[in-house]
């Protein structure tokens, strides 16, 4: 909050200083907040999607891992079914043996009558008993089968789900390098002379020194690096559904104003942001509602050293450019 506070001073006092009108100021400080906002945004968004794909992740083995117990668990019981059928034949034929034998000696001794009704009466007994257990075991048995029926359902949806999700980042994956290839074929003569281009994080990083745009402590570009820009536009201008956001860095040594335009380096990393934009827009049709300017200062380094070859790394210009990823959001929202 204090850091935008500052901002906010910054941007009065260049009002203040200057001939631009306030509702035009107002509008620059508008569009700097809204900026900011966005960026964090984009950043909150990137994070939920891979905190998603790794619960489904998660979701989908712990899915397997029930599948698999249940499956098991309908095995054994078919086991104890089968092994209750096997008793229950057992006893049906002894207890058919049992009736045949009192048939032949209902005549004969009385207590040998009453022996093989007890043993006819416990027949009967244990065979309702292993009825019973068979019956449980194959109610048991339907309940795992419906159980398995779900889960196997839930674990189908997940697995479409994954795979369209798949499918889109696979895309979005394609739509970045193809992306990187037309600007690295746009600033052919450039790469490694002052500017390189990387892939990164879902997006495309266009990185350009100081020296290849703005003299020391100036946010006037020159002629080569306005050529540059301009074969960049022109691949911007092809490609209407990338967002731009071009962000200013300064090393860490302080900034002497001679003019008195200027206070510090956060105000030097956001003109020279602010001057890119116009260049990229000068004289093409590209929206302006895509591009974001933005300056970082000091505080996002590439190297830590505090050394005349890493400051000379720190100031630079870097051009994320930024795929749509509406799809996306549209199918994570579906769910």
């Amino acid at each position: 909050m204090n850091k935008s506070k500052a901002v906010f001073a910054v941007l009065f006092a260049i009002a203040a200083c200057s001939c631009v009108p306030a509702s035009k100021y107002r509008e620059l400080q508008n569009a700097s907040r809204q900026n900011m906002i966005d960026r964090d945004d984009f950043k909150t968004e990137n994070l939920t999607l891979s905190m998603q794909n790794r619960e489904i992740g998660s979701k989908i083995a712990a899915l397997e891992a029930e599948i698999a117990s249940s499956r098991q668990d309908i095995a054994l019981a078919e086991i104890e079914r089968n092994k209750a059928m096997e008793e229950m034949n057992t006893l049906s034929d002894r207890f058919n043996a049992l009736q045949i034998a009192q048939d032949d000696l209902i005549k004969g001794n009385l207590t040998e009558t009453r022996k093989l009704l007890a043993d006819l009466q416990a027949a009967q007994d244990n065979l309702r008993q292993k009825e019973d257990i068979m019956r449980q075991l194959e109610y048991s048995m339907d309940l795992k089968k419906v159980s398995l029926d779900e889960l196997t359902l839930e674990l189908d949806k997940k697995n479409e789900r994954m795979a369209e999700l798949e499918k889109i980042l696979d895309s979005q994956k394609k739509i970045v390098q193809d992306l990187k290839q037309k600007v690295s074929e746009a600033l052919l003569g450039f790469e490694n002379n002052g500017l390189t281009v990387t892939n990164r994080d879902g997006k495309v990083y266009v990185s350009l020194d100081e020296k290849l745009l703005f003299k020391s402590a100036s946010w006037d570009i020159d002629a080569n690096g306005r050529n540059a820009l301009r074969k960049l536009a022109g691949v911007l201008e092809k490609n209407p559904g990338i967002q731009v956001t071009i962000e200013g860095h300064t090393d860490n040594v302080p900034y002497n104003p001679g003019s008195g335009n200027l206070i510090d380096n956060w105000d030097l990393s956001v003109k020279r942001a602010t001057t890119v934009v116009r260049t990229l827009l000068e004289g093409t049709k590209i929206d302006p509602a895509r591009l974001t300017a933005s300056g970082r200062s000091e505080y996002i380094p590439v190297e830590a050293a505090n050394t005349p070859e890493a400051r000379q790394k720190n100031r630079r210009t870097e051009i994320v450019l930024t795929p749509d990823l509406t799809e996306l959001y549209n199918l994570i929202n579906q769910y």
